[in-house]
């Protein structure tokens, strides 16, 4: 023997008669929170602070890459290093 029921009803209705709590409220009050903490987050970050965090040093960084790189070149080769050529 088959029994089938067709219950046709919202998923409010359905968590209310199961006596599921209602989380709609809680669920809302994340989703404002997320998206202002996000909003806030892409205001504070402009083009200009975006590059200070992923380039801390910016062109000096390079600079002094490039004068370590020269300077390790040079005494590899025999040459005189920076700190000789100052004395």
């Amino acid at each position: 023997m088959k029994v089938t029921i067709n219950i046709d009803c919202t998923p409010e209705e359905a968590r209310t008669f199961l006596g599921l709590p209602d989380v709609q409220p809680m669920q809302a009050a994340l989703m404002q929170q997320l998206q202002d903490q996000m909003s806030a987050n892409l205001k504070a970050m402009d083009p200009e602070t975006m590059m200070n965090t992923w380039l801390p040093l910016g062109m000096q960084g390079i600079e002094q890459f490039q004068k370590l790189m020269w300077s390790q070149m040079s005494n590899a080769m025999g040459g005189t290093s920076t700190k000789d050529a100052k004395k």
